[in-house]
């Protein structure tokens, strides 16, 4: 790709669009937000491609330019604070009590969530989520890999704090 064949830039394409699409949908929550998102990461690789060091693997690499373009989104949508069109549910949708119940769940999720540091959410759902390795994580946020452990531990040591009341709740 650096010496400017477009086949090989295809060939990166096909091969990192969806873990590139799934890093930013997690990060995002957006299905069109990741989508371009991803877009902009692949038009961002293509022009810094020059400083791109051969005999490194390219998926670390891109990978963090999209953690880090999906980081920034999330930040400038938050300064927005824009309200999110209800989807339409079928006629065949769980009853409403078991939709109050995910609602509950989700709402305790994402307020555990809520309570973690930047790092430590964007950690939990490549490693959880994402199926990342720590050393990948490493790569992608530029950190070492034992702060990526403990990270994800004291992670989920307060996110068993925070949804300890739900466990109990439902036995």
């Amino acid at each position: 790709m650096q010496g400017g064949d477009p086949a090989a830039f295809d060939v990166l394409v096909r091969r990192y669009l969806r873990p590139g699409f799934s890093i930013a949908f997690r990060i995002l929550d957006r299905r069109e937000d990741a989508e371009d998102l991803v877009q902009e990461a692949f038009l961002a690789a293509l022009e810094a491609i020059d400083g791109f060091q051969p005999g490194r693997a390219f998926g670390p690499w891109f990978h963090r330019i999209v953690v880090n373009r999906a980081l920034n989104a999330r930040k400038a949508r938050a300064r927005r604070d824009a309200e999110e069109i209800p989807e339409v549910v079928p006629a065949t949708s769980p009853s409403p009590h078991e939709d109050a119940e995910r609602a509950d769940v989700r709402r305790r999720l994402s307020g555990a969530m809520a309570s973690l540091t930047e790092r430590q959410r964007t950690i939990v759902r490549l490693f959880e989520l994402e199926g990342f390795s720590g050393v990948e994580i490493a790569e992608m946020l530029e950190i070492p890999p034992g702060t990526v452990r403990w990270e994800l531990h004291r992670a989920r040591k307060a996110l068993r704090a925070c949804l300890a009341p739900l466990a109990e709740e439902r036995g």
